[in-house]
Order: structure tokens, then C-alpha cells, then sequence
């Protein structure tokens, strides 16, 4: 299954003043494409042609690191869209994911602190998530494209903190970044469908 660029969910400008039009263009148009030709590149003759993304990324991992990074990265980018929206963010969540929040991770405010902890204290390039294992919420973060599927855990959401994610627009204040992320841009619509996904 040949990996495509997905189209932005909406206009380049319409995360503003959060993430630029500027950042979204280098972003989607040039980093995003790059996971995408060199992951088609990588992918032929790897023997895992006709496998799903999911599929490609957990059977890549540890055995074809150039296809793992780049499949890996197109997954988590796919999505990444996705998880953010024009006014969203806020604590006002669908009842079914604010339950497990407050069962699986203390509660929203609690939530919050730890995702921003774990998106600011990741060495370099990586990634923060809500990902569910075993059937619970848990907050992970791992490093460059690596992504809950090859921990046994789906992913719901997930904040990309590679510093071509945010250095157009904040230069190097991560935090304030994340904390942008979690107040005003997560589509928290499109976790609940995931989550609901994971475990209905």
C-alpha cells in the first residue's frame, strides 16, 4: 500500500495565532512529503508492500530502520492533522473520553500537566501522546518517529515535538508551545472517535 500525502483537514492559516500558516507549509508540504516519497522508496522490495500503515510501522521497527523512520513518521503525521482543529483544546471534553481521563489519568488538570511534562522533558525530537494500553489511558512519550504501536498501545493523541513542529513560531519555548497545543488546538472530536475505536 503506497503511502500518500494526505490534504491538511483545513486552510493553512487556520490554526492561527497558535501555528502559523508558515510553520504549516514547511510542515505538511515539505517534512510530511519527505516521510512520504522516502517511505514508498523504502518500502519497495521491503517484502511488507501490501501491509497496512499500522502493519508496516510495527513489523519495520527494529529490522528496517530507514523504512521504520520515515512509515513511522507518516503515521504519526497522518493523524497529527487531525488532532488539532480551529478553536479547539479546552477542558470541555465528550463525557466518554472526560470519564476515562478522570479514571486513567487523575482527571483533566492532571492530564494536562503530565502530557506538557512529558512533551517537555523528551530529549530532542520526539513525540507525547494519551495512548491506550490494556485497555487504560496512559501518558507516554517516545523519541524521533517512535509511536505506542511498537509498545503494545494505540495511540489517541499525540503532540509532535520535533522542532520543525514549533520553532517558526516560538523558537526554542517548547512549553509555551504545548501549552498552545492542549488550550486551543486539540480536536478532542476526533480522540474520542479514536478512542472509541480502541475500545468499543
Amino acid at each position: 500500500m503506497a503511502f500518500e500525502l494526505p490534504e491538511l483537514p483545513y486552510a493553512y492559516d487556520a490554526l492561527g495565532p497558535y501555528m502559523s500558516a508558515e510553520t504549516l507549509e514547511f510542515h505538511h508540504d515539505k517534512h510530511h512529503m519527505a516521510y512520504v516519497t522516502n517511505g514508498n522508496n523504502l518500502l519497495e522490495g521491503s517484502g511488507l508492500e501490501g501491509k497496512s500503515l499500522e502493519d508496516v510501522v510495527r513489523e519495520s521497527h527494529g529490522s528496517n530502520a530507514g523504512l521504520f523512520n520515515n512509515a513511522a513518521q507518516h503515521y504519526n503525521h497522518v493523524h497529527f492533522w487531525h488532532w488539532m482543529k480551529k478553536d479547539g483544546g479546552g477542558n470541555k471534553l465528550p463525557g466518554a473520553l472526560q470519564a476515562a481521563i478522570d479514571s486513567d489519568l487523575g482527571g483533566y488538570d492532571k492530564f494536562k500537566a503530565d502530557f506538557m511534562a512529558a512533551g517537555a522533558t523528551q530529549f530532542g525530537s520526539g513525540w507525547c501522546w494519551i495512548a491506550v494500553k490494556d485497555g487504560k489511558l496512559e501518558i507516554m512519550k517516545t523519541p524521533n518517529g517512535e509511536n505506542p504501536l511498537i509498545h503494545s498501545a494505540t495511540p489517541i493523541l499525540g503532540c509532535d515535538v520535533w522542532e520543525h513542529s514549533y520553532y517558526i513560531d516560538y523558537r526554542n519555548a517548547r512549553p509555551k508551545y504545548l501549552e498552545a497545543f492542549v488550550d486551543s488546538m486539540i480536536n478532542w472530536d476526533y480522540v474520542l472517535e479514536l478512542y472509541e475505536g480502541v475500545t468499543s
